[in-house]
């Protein structure tokens, strides 16, 4: 009795369903369709595995095969879509489906990733293929939603960096801290942790004894990033470092 139980678990996607019966490819490969639709993500998987499983070099296996990988997304296989999409880029790069198999290798790729704080060898190689897909299908439907995940993950990968400053400051080790704050300044500019990372380069200064530089930079955060939370770090910094330099001249 226990097999029943493990098949209708497997065949659960958002809700328990079942395998439709069908009499045609054509059929099954719609029905696939309609269950991705539906949210019916380990129907789908069945209905599309079979599919192209049973129409290898048929007109329509391509187009199966990227709904196989988004039937994958859904439920969070993430190397199993990446494979699917993988193989639709590889397979039948002239394809209809090639760009949506290119823009959803991305999100297969990202769902691999880790947060900040661990390896971003995913977070990478996503933001590798989105840029990769926005320069291969310009004018694609989902090219505003790549444009979205490139900065959040331009974002992710900037906040690496900046972590890494930051710590080496507190470490006091000002050399690694100014290459990994001048790292973020050149290759992740156009990111909000930029402003953390002339912060940390203006701390830098201040930790090296170069008070003058570090004031200066600190007002102007304070100028250009008015009302944001860096600012508000930046005058408690300043603040400080007034202190010290009253002190200094009263001696």
């Amino acid at each position: 009795m226990a097999a029943p139980a493990v098949l209708a678990g497997l065949l659960a996607g958002c809700g328990a369903s079942t395998i439709p019966s069908v009499h045609s490819e054509g059929e099954r490969l719609e029905k696939g369709r309609r269950a991705l639709e539906r949210r019916e993500y380990n129907v789908a998987i069945e209905l599309l595995k079979s599919y192209v499983a049973n129409n290898a070099g048929g007109a329509d296996v391509d187009q199966a095969i990227e709904l196989l990988g988004e039937a994958n997304l859904g439920i969070k296989e993430w190397a199993e879509a990446q494979g699917q999409f993988e193989r639709v880029l590889r397979d039948y790069p002239e394809s209809d489906s090639a760009a949506a198999a290119s823009y959803r290798l991305g999100q297969a790729l990202w769902g691999q990733s880790r947060g900040p704080a661990f390896d971003q060898e995913y977070t990478e190689k996503a933001l590798a293929q989105w840029e990769s897909y926005l320069r291969s299908y310009p004018g694609h439907w989902q090219n505003a939603a790549a444009e979205t995940r490139v900065q959040l993950a331009r974002e992710r990968l900037a906040d690496k960096l900046a972590r890494a400053g930051r710590l080496y400051l507190k470490l006091g080790r000002t050399g690694p801290a100014r290459v990994y704050f001048q790292r973020v300044l050149r290759d992740y500019a156009a990111t909000a942790v930029a402003a953390d990372a002339e912060l940390g380069l203006a701390l830098t200064d201040a930790r090296e004894g170069k008070r003058n530089e570090a004031m200066a930079a600190l007002r102007e955060i304070q100028s250009r990033f008015a009302g944001r939370s860096v600012a508000e770090r930046a005058a408690r910094e300043l603040a400080v470092l007034e202190r010290q330099a009253a002190k200094h001249q009263k001696k």
